[in-house]
């Protein structure tokens, strides 16, 4: 059986990273991305080196995912998450959930003992349960962070989503893989848009929208304004570029583009092509990610030039 090179890419969020908060992006992608690979590199499946990698994210506050997450406008948690094989184009999510430290593995449950693609809410917390996972309180969710900033934006009259872009944190985190099979898969893992509505469900649940994987062409997953990315189908769009012979960075590169130009749309985009290609843009301030070159771990937060 032909054995293929490996190949891994998470991201943490773009937005405006002020300096301070650059640390704890590098070493939170740094830690994920190398555990993602040595997953792969004892020949694990992709999609258990984006599972497990997207749950040490979800678990690290520093991200918007898990623990840490924003707060909706009622100064609740919700939580969204997807996750997707290349090989048979299955798909997993859940939104809006509450109660769940990890809903990236709730997510991949879905895809794996269900009939369906998204359970959202109540439902989505009763199924965790009944597959044993336990449901946890929703303090546990919360930092002291987070919550000062939900007063912060609760006390401002004329807050805009799109401001939190350019200032406060934005974290949504996610990640791609190649196996040593060739097979690719993606996830994506969100506490959403600050001070959004109760219910509220953004681009990173939906296939094709946050995330996407097919064997055929590539795996990607996206962050940004969610509302934006929906409007033109961000990782699908990407993939489909490549799909249609252009490199990994240059599809990543094109797709951003359209979301500017179509969506006015800011946001970041990670991709792995079918061949073990990487592809980096984005369009905001800054991007935290980590990847895998020669063997070694690479982590930036540096702004575009």
């Amino acid at each position: 059986m032909t054995q293929f090179i490996p190949a891994f890419i998470v991201h943490g969020g773009a937005w405006d990273i002020p300096d301070a908060e650059i640390p704890s992006h590098l070493n939170g992608c740094r830690i994920a991305a190398e555990i993602g690979w040595s997953i792969l590199q004892r020949g694990g499946s992709a999609l258990d080196a984006v599972e497990t990698a997207i749950r040490s994210l979800e678990d690290d506050p520093a991200f918007d995912a898990g623990q840490g997450a924003w707060l909706n406008s009622a100064g609740e948690v919700e939580l969204d998450a997807i996750i997707m094989d290349g090989v048979t184009l299955n798909n997993g999510a859940v939104a809006a959930v509450q109660h769940v430290r990890n809903p990236i593995s709730v997510a991949r449950l879905v895809m794996e003992r269900t009939a369906h693609s998204l359970l959202t809410g109540l439902g989505a917390e009763h199924f965790a349960q009944a597959q044993g996972i336990p449901l946890c309180d929703e303090s546990e969710l919360l930092t002291g962070q987070e919550l000062e900033r939900w007063k912060a934006i609760k006390a401002q009259k004329d807050f805009k989503v799109e401001v939190a872009f350019g200032g406060p944190p934005h974290g949504t985190v996610g990640a791609v893989a190649r196996d040593v099979h060739g097979h690719i898969a993606a996830g994506t893992s969100t506490g959403g848009t600050p001070n959004k509505l109760q219910g509220r469900v953004g681009d990173s649940p939906l296939i094709g929208c946050g995330c996407y994987a097919d064997n055929l062409s590539a795996g990607a997953s996206a962050t940004g304004w969610g509302e934006s990315i929906m409007k033109v189908v961000l990782c699908k769009a990407a993939c489909d570029y490549i799909a249609l012979g252009q490199s990994a960075q240059a599809a990543a590169e094109k797709a951003i583009g359209v979301l500017a130009d179509r969506a006015q749309g800011l946001g970041g985009l990670i991709v792995i092509d079918r061949s073990g290609q990487i592809g980096v843009a984005f369009n905001t301030p800054r991007m935290a990610r980590a990847w895998i070159e020669d063997g070694q771990v690479s982590a930036a937060v540096e702004r575009q030039p």
